[in-house]
């Protein structure tokens, strides 16, 4: 067992992104900053909150890029509904009876659908993170390869690009295009879970700051409950936090408008203000 503390940021659009920012500001003005954990492993909007984190930029700055018009990042609007998404994916699925068929089948939807290209997507990314350099800490950041269904860790050790890791990991299947890192094709890390809190296994405290939660409307072979039970039984003290009422109604149905930044990241700041304990599912 690691004594160290492990820092896991889920997935959930750009509202997401915006709502943990918030959140993590409200429990660091209450004292109960996190963000000073030993790793951050990031999941698509995690991704992008955990790269922002290690920019070294304070939270208050990093909440006014969710907030203030004038810092926000460019981004490409996405009319989708999560549970459009879902149904849609759900759909790609049928026949599956494996994890590693699931994962190849969602990899091969995500290939034929008809996005933006690339290099739009990547300026976005590029324009949502303070630093393109990856930080001193350590940070890993999760994909999915879109041929093979295996799961790709990122770190700076790995060779990619932070802005390349940043992206594959938030590259959402059939909205956002799979991206290539030395000729392979990446997807969504959220595609086999919305936190990859698995990953964590092994530290002796595990912060889970999931904006899709435990009910997730998007499948997963590895759901958030079942995850978070094998770590407590594996001997770690795992905290869960997840959207309150407000928080969601904030978010909205489709977690990947741009004009939900703003209200998610108050909402978060709000539920945060309450404490880590409270905030906890």
């Amino acid at each position: 067992m690691h004594d160290g503390h492990a820092l896991v940021l889920g997935g959930g659009g750009v509202a997401g992104i915006a709502w943990i920012t918030g959140l993590l500001a409200g429990l660091a003005e209450t004292g109960d900053d996190v963000t000073g954990a030993d790793v951050l492993i990031g999941t698509s909007a995690g991704a992008a909150v955990a790269a922002q984190l290690g920019s070294g930029l304070p939270l208050a700055e990093l909440l006014a890029r969710q907030t203030d018009p004038e810092l926000q990042a460019a981004e490409i609007p996405a009319g989708v509904s999560l549970d459009k998404l879902a149904a849609e994916i759900g759909a790609s699925l049928a026949g599956v009876t494996t994890p590693e068929q699931y994962l190849r089948r969602i990899g091969a939807y995500a290939l034929a659908a008809r996005t933006v290209p690339e290099s739009a997507r990547r300026a976005v990314i590029e324009s949502r993170l303070p630093g393109h350099e990856w930080p001193g800490r350590v940070i890993r950041l999760t994909a999915v390869d879109a041929h093979t269904g295996e799961l790709q860790v990122f770190d700076r050790e790995s060779g990619a690009g932070l802005v390349d890791a940043v992206a594959a990991s938030c590259a959402v299947p059939g909205v956002w295009p799979a991206v290539t890192i030395d000729g392979h094709r990446y997807v969504d890390g959220g595609v086999r879970s919305s936190d990859n809190a698995d990953l964590a296994a092994g530290y002796r405290r595990i912060t889970v700051i999931s904006p899709l939660g435990f009910d997730s409307p998007l499948p997963s072979p590895l759901p958030l409950r079942e995850v978070t039970g094998q770590l407590r039984d594996g001997g770690s003290e795992v905290i869960v936090c997840v959207p309150d009422e407000a928080s969601r109604g904030a978010m909205g149905a489709n977690p990947l408008d741009p004009s939900t930044r703003a209200p998610a990241a108050q909402a978060g700041l709000a539920q945060g203000r309450a404490g880590l304990r409270a905030a906890a599912d």
